[in-house]
């Protein structure tokens, strides 16, 4: 192959992943020329309504309003490898896809960015996510306090958090942060407003299956493409992603599911933690489990049931 067609959505966060492969491609075959093609998708454009609520207008399935132009430029050859965020990735992918291969993962913790203190929130506090586990996670940990919608990329939702009267903070990921060249140090300055950062730990504040993995999806019959990609593929990230997905798949659940998982790798074993909240609200389910890599997903999903 002498040229490789990248697509990436065209938030500041997808770019520098895919600046970020385009480097990796650099290393391991320095005479192939890469193409980067930037494409819009339907969670691009729909940002006038809730996160939740886009597939539900668009009709599209599952987390598919972060990958569905993606996809139809893969089909139709536009692009030969889609750069993804893989938490936006559905578990099961129609059979003329496939997840071949992923960078090392950044840290996987949530990050909670305030005018106030994690310490400090509770009764009457505000706090923006579009995520429902994040979300779900807030009102649980933090009893009486409230959750508001919140839309955009990364400098836009911390331009708004700077920017309101009304919100105390917001929950981002910490991978997003560290690849944008933000701060996660205690205090982080937005348009000459001090927030303060506090990353949770991920056994504290679940975070979702796959977070701060990019993933590599190509088609199933592109042999030249998977080979390239097999070589970025970073294995340890890929046992860890392949058994949280495995969780998630076995638990059929959506966008709309508010599911936090976490898994440590040590010598073959794993251990793994889920919480899985009811899509309405409420106390959640939660189990954890240690076991040989092909078994660990299937026992917490069984220890959940």
């Amino acid at each position: 192959m002498k040229k490789l067609k990248i697509g990436t959505r065209g938030s500041a966060l997808a770019l520098k992943q895919a600046e970020m492969t385009e480097a990796a491609l650099a290393v391991a075959f320095p005479g192939l020329e890469v193409e980067r093609v930037i494409i819009t998708t339907t969670g691009d454009r729909r940002t006038d309504v809730a996160l939740s609520e886009v597939a539900k207008v668009e009709g599209v399935w599952d987390k598919g309003v972060f990958i569905k132009e993606l996809e139809i430029a893969l089909e139709t050859g536009e692009i030969d490898v889609a750069v993804h965020s893989l938490k936006d990735l559905p578990t099961v992918l129609e059979e003329e896809f496939v997840l071949a291969g992923v960078l090392e993962r950044a840290p996987v913790r949530d990050a909670f960015i305030g005018k106030i203190s994690w310490n400090d929130l509770g009764e009457g506090s505000l706090v923006g996510t579009s995520s429902a586990r994040r979300a779900q996670q807030l009102i649980d940990l933090k009893p009486g306090l409230e959750v508001c919608d919140l839309r955009g990329n990364v400098p836009t939702r911390l331009r708004k958090l700077a920017e309101s009267q009304t919100m105390d903070g917001i929950m981002l990921a910490e991978a997003g942060l560290r690849r944008l060249g933000y701060s996660v140090g205690n205090v982080l300055e937005i348009e000459g407003v001090a927030l303060q950062v506090h990353c949770l730990p991920e056994k504290e504040f679940y975070p979702a299956a796959g977070q701060g993995a990019v993933g590599f999806e190509i088609r199933s019959d592109d042999s030249e493409s998977r080979d390239i990609i097999s070589a970025l593929n970073h294995q340890k990230t890929w046992d860890r992603v392949t058994a949280e997905r495995g969780f998630l798949e076995l638990l059929s659940a959506g966008c709309n599911t508010p599911v936090g998982v976490w898994c440590e790798i040590s010598e073959g074993l794993v251990t793994m933690g889920a919480r899985v909240y009811p899509e309405t609200g409420g106390k959640p389910t939660r189990a954890e489990v240690s076991a040989p890599l092909a078994e660990a997903a299937q026992l917490l999903f069984q220890e959940l049931s």
